[in-house]
């Protein structure tokens, strides 16, 4: 199994220098099969929804749609899947930041009651509580 990097994937979604965006379409589309996925790991995930919003201004319905279609892909092994499709829920559904509800989920999913944060938004979701 081979992992992506964050910089390989968002290089693929965003196609925006010519001689990277080549060379990640065509590990993706060569190297990457239903048989032999590459693993993208839930920390990459993460960086590129804030690549995506930070570098490249897409809208949260933009980046909605991108982590979507990246769990589903069907040519990747996503780490947590049920944690990211539960954090996309959240970043769907609420103001706060898509990495708050990979946090809240992970933190639960280990037995936390709450997570304490200072962050305004983070801190009225479920599972955190303002420190």
């Amino acid at each position: 199994m081979k992992g992506i990097d964050t910089n390989v994937l968002v290089r693929y979604i965003v196609q925006d220098d010519l001689k990277q965006s080549r060379q990640a379409s065509h590990f993706m589309e060569n190297e990457c099969t239903p048989e032999s996925p590459a693993f993208i790991n839930s920390i990459v995930v993460c960086e590129m929804v804030w690549v995506l919003e930070s570098a490249y201004n897409y809208s949260r319905e933009n980046i909605a749609k991108v982590i979507e279609q990246v769990l589903r892909t069907r040519e990747f092994q996503i780490q947590e899947p049920e944690m990211l499709w539960q954090s996309l829920w959240g970043y769907k559904h609420t103001g706060a930041d898509f990495a708050d509800h990979y946090i809240a989920s992970v933190n639960a999913h280990y037995g936390c009651e709450y997570t304490v944060t200072f962050d305004k938004k983070a801190s009225k979701l479920k599972h955190f509580k303002h420190c």
